[in-house]
């Protein structure tokens, strides 16, 4: 009998202690993040095992701008992305750990809540999965999630920290993605020139910034294909679209972009299409940051188009202008008037969002 009841006695001890753990594991109402994003932007759809928590976006804050990440502690992600740039690099190629240097150029972080893949090539099909990447890539931070857990676990700061968002200070590699992508997906730009147009259909545009727009938005520019399917966060955010814009020969595009992931030939010289919010700031441009300027990048459009077999169709339902100007052919005023139009889509608002700084500095 005494051994009946210490068996219940064991059963009934763990699942209180099973109880506790997933209370402390739910969000309590106080520790919500209230997220607000502008009714014009579309509906985002937030994974269930991971909600916003003021406690959860504060930890992945603190890591984000923290170089314990990496192997020696002189790399955060940060470091490539940063909020003067719209949390971009600056850098065609970012410097990882030891000097070590990749061969693409670090996307920005604007608007990742509405995205479902991730980096140039879509490698990653989660802003959870997304955030680790670079704790164990050789050429960037150098380490391993297991190691950078262990090193969080044993911390004084962030073990308290990790115990009131997760529930644990026994930190997990998941724990550490889930908390750095909730500081990442409220991470939002709409306080530009455009939005004011787009908003309240205020007439915020210069003549010049007009023009640019009708271009963007016609067949003239064609941008709008790529950039402007769902209007208000200037990329195919939704359904994250992977594009060939004529950037590589043949030859040069084998096992590039999307073909990495899949495999696919038809996938070649395919790139995830990058928002352009803030465009103005996150140059140098295209994944492997060959472009310093606006005026290179739309000399490029205009007339540098290599034609190849992945190509997209609407730089190839136009086969005469494309073999007449080796792109769009757009005239120097049409370029200047596409680039007064792309800066309207600078946001200061954001680069400034006292949310988004360093926590470290004070």
């Amino acid at each position: 009998m005494m051994k009946r009841f210490a068996i219940i006695g064991i059963l009934l001890l763990t699942a209180v202690l099973i109880m506790q753990a997933c209370v402390e594991q739910t969000p309590t109402p106080d520790d919500t993040y209230d997220f607000q994003t502008p009714a014009y932007f579309p509906k985002i759809v937030s994974p269930t095992n991971n909600p916003l928590t003021k406690s959860g976006v504060s930890l992945g804050r603190m890591l984000f701008y923290d170089p314990i990440l990496s192997q020696d502690s002189t790399i955060s992600c940060s470091s490539c992305h940063n909020i003067a740039n719209a949390f971009a690099e600056d850098k065609k190629y970012s410097v990882g750990v030891g000097g070590a240097t990749g061969d693409v150029n670090a996307m920005a972080i604007i608007n990742l809540a509405w995205q479902q893949k991730f980096f140039w090539n879509g490698r990653a099909t989660s802003l959870e999965e997304q955030a680790l990447g670079p704790i164990n890539n050789p050429l960037e931070m150098h380490e391993t999630s297991e190691n950078v857990a262990a090193k969080l676990s044993r911390s004084k700061r962030y073990a308290p920290l990790f115990k009131q968002a997760f529930g644990s200070a026994t930190v997990t590699p998941e724990m550490i993605g889930k908390a750095i992508s909730q500081f990442e997906r409220i991470i939002v730009s709409n306080q530009s020139t455009y939005d004011k147009f787009y908003e309240i259909q205020e007439q915020a545009f210069t003549a010049e910034e007009y023009a640019g727009f009708r271009i963007f938005f016609t067949e003239r520019g064609q941008c709008f294909h790529c950039h402007g399917a769902n209007g208000t966060l200037l990329a195919h955010n939704l359904d994250t679209i992977f594009r060939n814009n004529g950037l590589l020969t043949d030859q040069e595009m084998i096992g590039k972009g999307l073909s990495f992931v899949t495999k696919k030939s038809s996938d070649d010289g395919k790139f995830k299409v990058p928002t352009l919010r803030n465009i103005e700031l996150t140059g140098p441009y295209m994944h492997d940051g060959r472009f310093a300027t606006l005026a290179e990048l739309m000399d490029f459009y205009s007339s540098g188009i290599k034609q190849n077999a992945n190509l997209d169709i609407n730089f190839t339902k136009s086969p005469e202008r494309l073999e007449q100007y080796g792109g769009l052919g757009l005239t120097s005023t049409e370029k200047q008037q596409v680039i007064a139009f792309l800066k309207t889509l600078t946001d200061t608002a954001f680069t400034h969002n006292p949310a988004y700084q360093n926590p470290f500095k004070k």
